[in-house]
C-alpha cells in the first residue's frame, strides 16, 4: 500500500490529464484485443493474446517516458530542442533514403531501431521536435518586432527542411504539421501579414512537389497518385467499391453499431478492415460499444484539450504557455481527424487514434507530448522549492538557447 502511495505520490502536474490518459489508454484494450483477431488470421497463427501483451508492453514504455519527462523542467526542454533538431533531421533523411516495409505501409516512413527489431516512426518524433523548436522561438522574439527576413533562418528555414523531409512519404503528416504551426505562430503574435507569404508559400511548395512525382513517377512511386485518387474518391458522388473499400467497411461498421454497440469483441467488420486496430479503431469501437462509446471518446479528448488550454493559460511564462499548446493540440487535432475519417467526413488520412490505436510509436511520441504538457503544469506545483541560484549545465544551456 504505501508503494503505491509513493507512485501517486510522485505523479506531478495536472491531475485530470492524468486521469484522461489513463482512462484512454485502459479502454484501448478492449478493441485492441477484438480487433487482433484480424491480424492474427493474416499472421497465420491465430494467437490473440500475443498482440494484447505487445499493446501493453508498448503502454508501460510509454507511461515510463510520460513519467520520465514529466519530471523534467520544462524549461530544458528550450535547449533541448535545438540539440535534437539537427538529430531529427538526419533520421528523416535516413528514412526517406532507406525505410522499412511494415505490415505493408509506405516504405518510407519507417527506420528498424537496431538489436530491437521494432520499427521507429521518424516523423512523430519530428512533429513534437519541431513544435518545441518553435514555441522557443516565438517565445523568444515575442514583444519584438520583427522583419520577415529575420525569420527565414532561424524559423522557416528548419520547418521547411522537416516538412520536406517527410512530405514524400506522408503527406497527411505532412499537412497536420503544418496546420498546427500555422497555428502556433498565429497564437505566438507572429505578423499576419508575414502569415499569408509562409501559407501561398507552403501551397506553391506542395503543387511544385506534385508535378515533379508527376514528371519523374519512378523517383516517388504511386505517392501522388494515392493522394490524388484518395481525395477524388472522397468528394466524387459516385462510390468506388475497390477504392473505398476501407471507408465502406468503417461506415458498415458504424451503422452496425448502433445506439448501444454489438458488445466488446462482437465486431464483425474487424475481419475485413486492413486496419482496424490502428487507422480504423473508431470504426470498431463504435460497432462494439455504440454511440455511447463513440461519444465517451470524443469526451475524453475534447476534456484533455481543455485541460491543456487551462494548463496554458496558468503559465507564468510565454514559452510555457506556447510550449503546452504546440505539443498538446496536435494529439486533439488527430484523434478528431482520425473519427472525421471513420465517419467520412475527411479523406483517408492513415492518422491513428492517439492512446487507443495501437502502434509503438503513435504510443511513445503521444506520452512524451503530454509529458512536456505535464511539465509544464508541474512547475507551479515546485516553482516555490527550486533555487534560483544553483544552476546545472542544462540551466545554462537553456538560459543561453
Amino acid at each position: 500500500m504505501s508503494n503505491t502511495k509513493n507512485i501517486f505520490a510522485g505523479l506531478k502536474g495536472d491531475k485530470a490529464i492524468w486521469a484522461i490518459v489513463a482512462l484512454l489508454a485502459l479502454f484501448s484494450f478492449l478493441p485492441v484485443y477484438s480487433a487482433a483477431s484480424n491480424l492474427a488470421y493474416i499472421k497465420g497463427d491465430g494467437n490473440t493474446i500475443r498482440f494484447l501483451i505487445k499493446h501493453g508492453m508498448h503502454l508501460i514504455l510509454g507511461f515510463a517516458i510520460l513519467y520520465g519527462v514529466h519530471k523534467i523542467p520544462y524549461h530544458y526542454f528550450r535547449g533541448l530542442s535545438v540539440i535534437f533538431l539537427p538529430l531529427v533531421l538526419l533520421l528523416l533523411i535516413v528514412t526517406l533514403a532507406q525505410g522499412t516495409v511494415m505490415a505493408g505501409a509506405n516504405a518510407a516512413r519507417w527506420i528498424r531501431i537496431p538489436f530491437m527489431g521494432v520499427g521507429f516512426q521518424t516523423s512523430t518524433l519530428a512533429a513534437v521536435v519541431l513544435m518545441v523548436y518553435v514555441a522557443r522561438y516565438l517565445s523568444k522574439i515575442k514583444d519584438k518586432q520583427v522583419t520577415f527576413k529575420e525569420t527565414l533562418v532561424p524559423l522557416w528555414l528548419p520547418v521547411g527542411a522537416v516538412l520536406a523531409l517527410i512530405l514524400p512519404a506522408n503527406f497527411s503528416t505532412t499537412a497536420i504539421m503544418f496546420s498546427m504551426v500555422i497555428a502556433l505562430v498565429f497564437l505566438g503574435g507572429y505578423p499576419l501579414k508575414y502569415l499569408g507569404v509562409i501559407i501561398a508559400t507552403g501551397i506553391v511548395a506542395l503543387l511544385f512537389f506534385v508535378l515533379l512525382a508527376k514528371a519523374f513517377p519512378g523517383v516517388f512511386p504511386n505517392r501522388v497518385d494515392t493522394w490524388i485518387s484518395r481525395v477524388e474518391n472522397f468528394t466524387s458522388s459516385e462510390v468506388d467499391t475497390d477504392a473505398d473499400y476501407q471507408i465502406e467497411k468503417a461506415k458498415i461498421a458504424i451503422a452496425s453499431g448502433g445506439v448501444f454497440g454489438q458488445g466488446p469483441g462482437k465486431s464483425v467488420q474487424k475481419n475485413f478492415l486492413p486496419q482496424s486496430s490502428s487507422d480504423f479503431i473508431y470504426a470498431i469501437i463504435v460497432e462494439e460499444f455504440g454511440l455511447f462509446g463513440a461519444f465517451f471518446l470524443m469526451i475524453m479528448y475534447l476534456l484533455l484539450l481543455f485541460r491543456v488550454v487551462i494548463v496554458a493559460h496558468k503559465s507564468e511564462t510565454i514559452f510555457g504557455k506556447l510550449l503546452v499548446i504546440g505539443v498538446g493540440m496536435p494529439i486533439v487535432f488527430q484523434a478528431l481527424i482520425n473519427m472525421a475519417v471513420a465517419v467520412e467526413l475527411f479523406p483517408v488520412t492513415g492518422q491513428t487514434l492517439p492512446l487507443v490505436s495501437s502502434g509503438g510509436t503513435s504510443i511513445w511520441m503521444t506520452c512524451l507530448a503530454i509529458g512536456i504538457v505535464l511539465s509544464v503544469s508541474a512547475k507551479r506545483e515546485v516553482q516555490n522549492n527550486k533555487n534560483e541560484n544553483e544552476l546545472n549545465p542544462l540551466d545554462i544551456l537553456s538560459e543561453t538557447l
